[in-house]
């Protein structure tokens, strides 16, 4: 079961996250088409889910190695130096992505203390920024797992 999680978890929550963003998309457009009505909230939950599934995306191109990257000038290096630049984009992932979870921390920890409540459905805004952080550090687990397979491999 580990394994499959390892594998697959990105793709089954982002899978879920995106069939539950159509289908509330699509109800609420019948019901714009059929009424005066519209659903106000399902704008806000579109929009963040679409941030989580992005950061689930990030996640999973980070496990796969499935970043595009311009390498004309890494393959162009001598092996010792491709090795430094590879150890050298780890780093700053690592350190990009650890900021975000701290910023992002320092947000949920502020609409916590603040109570802060969302527009439509009055719901507090931490449930949907806790996803930064929580994803972030998943990103940087997922940088870390293709560092140590990269080596083991000797593939940088």
């Amino acid at each position: 079961m580990w394994s499959f999680l390892d594998r697959r978890f990105e793709d089954l929550l982002g899978s879920l996250m995106l069939a539950v963003m159509a289908a509330i998309a699509f109800i609420n457009v019948i019901v714009r088409y059929c009424t005066s009505f519209s659903f106000a909230w399902t704008e806000e939950l579109t929009i963040n889910f679409f941030v989580w599934v992005v950061l689930l995306g990030t996640s999973r191109a980070f496990r796969e190695g499935g970043h595009l990257g311009m390498t004309a000038l890494y393959d162009a290096l001598p092996r010792r130096l491709r090795c430094c630049c590879y150890w050298g984009s780890v780093l700053l992932g690592v350190c990009f992505f650890g900021a975000l979870c701290w910023t992002g921390l320092t947000e949920v920890l502020d609409e916590i203390d603040l109570e802060v409540t969302s527009e439509a459905l009055g719901i507090p805004v931490w449930w949907y920024t806790i996803a930064t952080p929580l994803f972030s550090l998943l990103i940087i687990f997922r940088i870390a797992q293709r560092a140590f397979e990269d080596l083991r491999k000797g593939s940088y």
